[in-house]
C-alpha cells in the first residue's frame, strides 16, 4: 500500500476530525511551552502537564479506532478528562509563574476551542 492510499484509509480517518487537529496542535505548543520549564519540573510538572495533553489525541484516535460509536463516545470522554486535566496543570503553572500572560492567553484560547469541538463530538455520539 502506498504512503498516500494508507494516509486515506479508515484507519487513519481521525487526521480528517477537526477534534483531533485541534488537540493535536494543543499538544505540540504545550510541549514547546514545557521546554521553557525549570529542569527540576522535568520529572514533575512538565511530565505530568505532557501525558495528560497528549492523552486528549490519543485517545481520540484510539477510540476513531475502534469503529464503534459506543467506544468513540467513551474514548472521547477520557480526551475529554485529559483536556481537563490539562487546564488545571496550565494554569498550575500559570499561578506558579511559570508561563508568561501572552503564552498562557494563547494556550488557554486553544485549551478552549479544543474542548468545545471535542464536546460537539462527543455529543454527536452519544447514545451509539
Amino acid at each position: 500500500m502506498t504512503s498516500n492510499k494508507l494516509e486515506n484509509s479508515s484507519l487513519f480517518g481521525y487526521k480528517k476530525l477537526i477534534a483531533w487537529q485541534k488537540a493535536d496542535e494543543l499538544v505540540h505548543k504545550v510541549y514547546d511551552l514545557t521546554l521553557t520549564f525549570p529542569k527540576n519540573e522535568i520529572f514533575g510538572l512538565v511530565s505530568q502537564l505532557q501525558r495528560a495533553c497528549l492523552s486528549v489525541p490519543t485517545n481520540i484516535v484510539e477510540g476513531h479506532a475502534r469503529n464503534s460509536k459506543k467506544e468513540f463516545h467513551r474514548f472521547l470522554s477520557i480526551a475529554l478528562g485529559s483536556l481537563a486535566e490539562t487546564e488545571y496543570l496550565l494554569d498550575f503553572a500559570y499561578k506558579r509563574k511559570l508561563v508568561a500572560d501572552r503564552d498562557f492567553q494563547e494556550i488557554s484560547l486553544l485549551r478552549a476551542e479544543t474542548g468545545h469541538i471535542i464536546w460537539k463530538l462527543y455529543i454527536s455520539q452519544k447514545g451509539g
